[in-house]
């Protein structure tokens, strides 16, 4: 499927930092004749299918886990997204399976159908407000396509009901907290003030609850790139005017990549390119973090690149990067 935008054009590769993505606009039929449309970042989806004849329910799953099958040599989890957002499908047509990978797991949902794919800007996305929230954690923005709102759904959730080690950052049982060197941990200043910005206030939560657990960090929480970005001009114009370093008020910065208004690699590039805050280390965490996407955060200069939800390969890095300030 080429993708294509409200001027016709087709298949053009996205560039890093431009604000832009492509996303895939599947629907579910709900009994009673509702349709549903929902947006899927083209980044996460490796293949469409069609239901496989042979899928089995495993014992003791959750309720909206449809079951598994093997695709490919490699046995998927199929969960059933109506199912799991609450809503009634519609049996009889012929289902299509969106097999993804993020957060290094390949899984796979059933949908009803797949209209098309669309190129947009983040900018176009409109962040769900707290009562929606509160209301659907699945979704985390919506988008105005043609005649239509499609909700932007938050894929991870998902996975983490299934097993929550897959999408929110915990220590594992047995795991020790990173520690640096003490000649360098002498000289580092706590606690590290961090600036996370993640539309998913499931991440939020379960990062700032993780990262401040031994006080070695103090984490300010932003729901998308743009609202941290103007926080960071807020703490540029003070530091201005008190005539202060940026990092007399900021160490570093912590960010999603797929966040509404402003993603993650232009929220960097943004920093990286001013005169002033480009001192600050700068971290994309993100489920699309993988082998064949990390030139994206290479090419806005990131400083690191982590897939979540390593919550000790994160705590790791952000030690490492600020002692060799300290150094």
């Amino acid at each position: 499927m080429a993708a294509s935008d409200n001027k016709g054009n087709k298949g053009i590769l996205l560039e890093s930092g431009t604000n832009e993505l492509e996303l895939i606009e599947l629907y579910i039929d709900e009994v009673g004749g509702y349709r549903g449309y929902y947006g899927v970042n083209v980044a996460k989806v490796l293949e469409i299918i069609s239901l496989p004849p042979s899928v089995v329910k495993p014992p003791n799953a959750a309720p909206f886990v449809a079951g598994v099958f093997n695709h490919r040599g490699k046995v998927i989890i199929l969960v059933d997204l109506a199912f799991w957002l609450g809503k009634n499908r519609m049996e009889g047509a012929n289902p299509i399976v969106i097999i993804t990978e993020f957060n290094k797991v390949t899984s796979a949902f059933l949908v009803s159908g797949i209209t098309r794919i669309h190129r947009s800007s983040w900018a176009n996305i409109r962040p769900v407000d707290a009562f929606m929230q509160n209301f659907s954690d699945a979704i985390t923005g919506l988008i105005h396509l043609e005649d239509r709102t499609v909700l932007m759904l938050d894929l991870e959730r998902a996975i983490g009901e299934i097993d929550p080690r897959l999408a929110v950052p915990q220590l594992q049982q047995g795991e020790e907290r990173t520690t640096v060197p003490e000649t360098v941990a002498a000289k580092m200043r706590y606690p590290m003030r961090v600036l996370h910005a993640d539309d998913s206030g499931m991440i939020r939560r379960a990062t700032r609850k993780f990262l401040e657990e031994n006080q070695e960090f103090v984490v300010t929480s932003k729901v998308d790139g743009k609202e941290a970005w103007e926080y960071l001009m807020d703490l540029k114009k003070k530091a201005g005017e008190q005539n202060r370093p940026i990092t007399d008020f900021i160490d570093i910065v912590l960010s999603d990549v797929e966040m509404p208004q402003m993603d993650g690699y232009h929220f960097c590039q943004k920093v990286k390119s001013d005169p002033v805050l480009k001192t600050l280390p700068f971290v994309l965490f993100s489920s699309l973090i993988t082998e064949k996407l990390r030139h994206k955060g290479e090419s806005v200069h990131a400083d690191a690149q982590l897939s979540k939800p390593n919550p000790d390969e994160l705590v790791q890095n952000l030690k490492e990067i600020m002692s060799k300030i300290y150094v």
